[in-house]
């Protein structure tokens, strides 16, 4: 009997083992058709109730794939331009912010950030720009990824929760509600608005003619990106920008780019959206959400931004469900 046992988890762990090796290299567009999923079921939902289930997983899906091309297209033709003007974007930000008069602790992160952040993403973007058709593999693989979750999420969801061991199912239920919670407000919420300020600030700098294709394209990635830290945000890419035309004497432009800013970038628009989104009131609180968005991406690169924020809000939910169990034996002992 003990060989018997022996032998199938010798089995299992090759099983496992081949299946990793399998998976691990079309992971991250797997995360990224579940994270697309998981933000645009509320309108396969509505669109379902229309034209069914399949018709409308396939229509969205088409919409999804024609995105996918385009960004390929882009890829190809921006990346390089993008990169460059990206890191400079990024470099002069975080010399404004070691300019401050900071604490040496602060300073030294401050500085190593920097220069992880930079590094990582020169070597995510040059490990692409060189292989195009790993990328439109990736993009198809997440394609047929999407779908795929979109048309079965009941099943899956049912499926999950059948797995649900029995002597902890309430605690399995807790963190997926969680995780759940911080998804919402991580990608329904930040994600989402972020990225349309992005383009709207895309949008700005290149019709102002602050910068090409490739650099505008750089200043809407920098607006998502800093919409999620505390106190700064997309507020500092258009006063940016507002600055240059201001100093090249477009007076006229850098006062419309201003309104522009103001109006549909920040801080106007979050004096009406943070009620709704709660976007400061996370699952996890601002400094985590920002050392799981920013250490996620170091770590995993561009999925990263959604596992490293999602990993440690089932971290706290652990901690918080420990301190539970110990206070409860506590009282019970006392």
């Amino acid at each position: 009997m003990e060989l018997e046992t022996a032998v199938w988890i010798g089995v299992s762990l090759v099983i496992l083992y081949l299946t990793w090796q399998t998976v691990s290299p079309v992971l991250s567009p797997i995360i990224v058709a579940v994270t697309l999923a998981y933000i645009l079921y509320p309108l396969h939902e509505r669109l379902s109730l229309k034209v069914g289930n399949r018709w409308s997983a396939l229509i969205i899906t088409g919409l999804v794939t024609i995105v996918s091309f385009f960004f390929i297209l882009g890829f190809a033709l921006w990346m390089n331009d993008v990169k460059y003007s990206l890191t400079g974007y990024v470099d002069t930000f975080f010399n404004w912010l070691l300019g401050l008069n900071l604490p040496p602790d602060a300073y030294d992160l401050l500085q190593k950030l920097s220069q992880a952040i930079t590094d990582r993403f020169n070597s995510y973007v040059l490990g692409y720009t060189y292989s195009l058709p790993k990328l439109a593999l990736q993009v198809i693989v997440m394609v047929f990824a999407f779908y795929g979750v979109l048309v079965n999420a009941k099943a899956i969801r049912r499926e999950v929760y059948s797995l649900l061991p029995p002597s902890n199912r309430k605690l399995a239920i807790k963190l997926i509600n969680r995780a759940g919670e911080t998804l919402h407000y991580v990608l329904r919420g930040w994600l989402l608005v972020s990225v349309g300020k992005g383009f709207l600030m895309a949008v700005a700098f290149y019709i102002f003619g602050i910068s090409n294709a490739g650099g505008s394209i750089a200043a809407g990635i920098l607006t998502a990106v800093l919409e999620l830290l505390p106190v700064v945000g997309g507020w500092m890419v258009w006063l940016g920008g507002a600055f240059y035309l201001f100093t090249t004497g477009r007076v006229g432009h850098a006062l419309a780019l201003s309104l522009y800013g103001v109006t549909l970038v920040s801080p106007l628009p979050d004096v009406f959206l943070t009620k709704k989104l709660g976007r400061r009131q996370w699952g996890v609180n601002a400094l985590v959400s920002l050392v799981g968005i920013f250490g996620g991406y170091i770590a995993f690169g561009f999925v990263g931004v959604i596992i490293g924020p999602v990993s440690l809000s089932l971290l706290i939910t652990l901690l918080e469900e420990w301190k539970r169990a110990k206070n409860s034996n506590t009282k019970t002992a006392q």
